[in-house]
């Protein structure tokens, strides 16, 4: 599959209020696209526009103006959602089927049936790590275990696209780095993942790009490592080297027979990005260049 996964053009969306002579602007003129086989974060403050956006990605919400298309198929359409996934933020299961059953029932929603769907259904078990209670009632389960039964049942029909709006909400830390771990995994297969998140170090962690929205408008995006470069500063980090040498390392690195490990522009924070982005005017504090002896 050599189409884009997600394409938005121009993407607008505006409400308006009953019964009172107003308009809001959830989305407004926003462009961007997710490559193939990529995570990338959509990050915003609350009512910043990222669940418009999305739901209007899957079909769920009509766009004021503009296009969005996923795997080059307009997404108002049908069949733009047969290779897409989606967990919502508030996942809601029927409490009294079992996991397996859970799965096996979305599983038949997406057309699987017989030996397949039997077999399809103990893979995305094993895969989320909930095997051991496959024949537990979902009403019994932790936050963490419905989030990965949520995977699970968007990973049913084996999509080329994961839709996730916030996996790991309300999750305990050790669940959310069980989530975080199978996001990972899931882009070691190949699947291409769009997330929002409010968790900015897992996003760090996990994201190979990010697109900030606020007011409804993309006011930063591109790969983590190059938003979180500091500007205007250097760092090199060099091994078993003396605090004079250290001194005179800028002037002399090569004279002085160092080895340079490597050397670039020191990075802030994603939440220091995130902030100073939806509230201009206000400079986060960089992170101080690493001095290593």
């Amino acid at each position: 599959m050599n189409k884009t996964p997600v394409e938005i053009e121009h993407l607008t969306k505006v409400f308006r209020i009953p019964m009172r002579r107003e308009r809001v602007v959830a989305v407004r003129d926003l462009s961007l696209h997710v490559n193939a086989g990529e995570v990338y974060g959509l990050l915003g403050p609350n009512g910043s526009g990222k669940s418009t956006t999305l739901k209007i990605l899957l079909g769920l919400v009509t766009a004021t103006r503009g296009n969005t298309r996923v795997f080059g198929e307009d997404s108002r359409l049908v069949r733009s959602r047969k290779d897409v996934g989606f967990l919502p933020e508030n996942p809601y299961f029927y409490k009294f089927l079992t996991g397996a059953e859970t799965v096996r029932f979305f599983g038949r929603l997406s057309g699987l049936d017989g030996k397949s769907l039997e077999t399809r259904a103990k893979e995305l078990l094993e895969l989320v790590g909930l095997t051991e209670a496959a024949d537990r009632r979902v009403g019994s389960y932790s936050k963490g275990m419905l989030q990965r039964i949520g995977l699970a049942q968007a990973l049913v029909q084996d999509p080329g696209l994961l839709v996730l709006d916030e996996p790991t909400a309300g999750v305990d830390p050790v669940g959310s780095r069980e989530i975080r771990d199978l996001i990972l995994e899931l882009k070691s297969r190949g699947k291409t993942i769009l997330l929002c998140s409010h968790l900015l170090s897992q996003v760090q962690e996990i994201c190979d790009r990010v697109g900030i929205l606020a007011r409804g408008s993309l006011v930063r995006e591109g790969r983590v490592e190059d938003l979180l470069a500091v500007r205007d500063r250097a760092e090199i980090v060099v091994e078993q080297t003396s605090p004079e040498k250290f001194a005179a390392l800028q002037e002399a690195a090569k004279k002085l027979g160092l080895t340079v490990i490597s050397s670039g522009r020191p990075q802030t924070t994603l939440e220091n990005l995130f902030l100073e982005s939806i509230e201009p005017g206000q400079s986060p504090d960089a992170s101080p260049a690493r001095r290593q002896a």
